[in-house]
């Protein structure tokens, strides 16, 4: 198994140029990577969950070229 990296939700932001809304929106919509609870309040997302998320849009993008 290859070593996973949690983010934050200010890297994953930066990451995907998108803002908290609608990466929360997404979530609900299940059109975007829950997060992990990694302690009592905290939370997190796997990197390879999100940069998978970014390839499919891009494939999206290039299947419609």
């Amino acid at each position: 198994m290859p070593d996973k990296k949690f983010i934050r939700l200010p890297e994953v932001m930066a990451l995907t140029g998108c803002k908290r809304t609608f990466i929360y929106q997404k979530i609900q919509d299940g059109d975007f990577p829950k997060q992990v609870k990694i302690g009592v309040s905290g939370c997190a997302w796997v990197l390879d969950e999100i940069e998978s998320w970014m390839d499919a849009r891009i494939a999206e993008r290039d299947a419609k070229i």
